[in-house]
């Protein structure tokens, strides 16, 4: 069986006007790699709700997961929850237990439960909540779209907390070989070796150090015999001189 496939969906106006750099997808491919389950699409949206909902019901139509990043917090644009709710088709309001969590935690910090925290607890009708063991906010799993937050930091511990309730496959795998030679040079028999091994993907990746010009080549794939099998053709093809 192959394995399921996945999509990022990357929400926030200060993503996309340079404010903000994203480490979450870089996180998340690690991530899924692992356990199995391929990254196949990384979208980006600013925060318009017309905009999510048009991108959260294209990628949950296409992919088995949905992860999206950004947007769950207390300000006025923090959208992404009622984005989904629409997507979904379902009501979206504060929910007993995600506001007991948020209150307790609140309680524990000695500050007020306001208006604006109450928003957080904001939760679709039917979804499932991902914890949040930095800041306490919950994420949420609705169908196959999985919401969270986009500070990194909450990403990654929301992201520990999901995986395991996620059926996966086969653990992606990869090894790389150092080519002293251009890809202009390497990129027939380079091919050529790829219709050898559908199976598995080659990227190549150049490189220029100490005035030589040459490409890393790495192979991917779900079964290490074939790796290997793959990683022997290359050094026959191209010996590297430095091994």
């Amino acid at each position: 069986m192959p394995n399921p496939t996945a999509a990022i969906l990357i929400i926030g106006d200060e993503i996309l006007t340079g404010r903000t750099r994203d480490a979450n997808m870089h996180h998340l491919a690690q991530e899924l790699a692992r356990a199995g389950i391929d990254l196949i699409e990384a979208r980006f949206v600013r925060d318009d709700h017309d905009a999510i909902v048009r991108a959260v019901n294209d990628l949950r139509k296409a992919h088995d997961h949905v992860f999206t990043s950004g947007g769950i917090g207390p300000t006025h644009d923090d959208i992404t929850a009622d984005a989904v709710a629409a997507a979904f088709g379902v009501p979206i309001g504060i929910r007993e237990d995600a506001r007991a969590i948020l209150a307790a935690h609140y309680d524990r910090a000695g500050l007020e439960f306001n208006a604006a925290r109450q928003r957080m607890a904001r939760i679709p009708e039917g979804a499932t909540l991902i914890e949040n063991p930095i800041s306490a906010a919950p994420g949420f799993s609705l169908g196959n779209v999985h919401v969270m937050a986009g500070v990194p930091d909450i990403f990654k511990a929301m992201v520990a907390s999901l995986l395991p309730r996620l059926t996966g496959g086969k653990p992606l795998m990869s090894q790389s070989w150092r080519v002293e030679q251009g890809e202009g040079v390497i990129a027939t028999p380079l091919a050529e070796l790829a219709a050898e091994f559908p199976d598995l993907s080659f990227g190549s990746y150049p490189f220029i150090q100490n005035g030589v010009h040459g490409s890393n080549i790495v192979v991917r794939g779900t079964d290490p015999a074939r790796i290997d099998a793959a990683m022997a053709r290359l050094a026959k093809l191209f010996p590297n001189p430095r091994v």
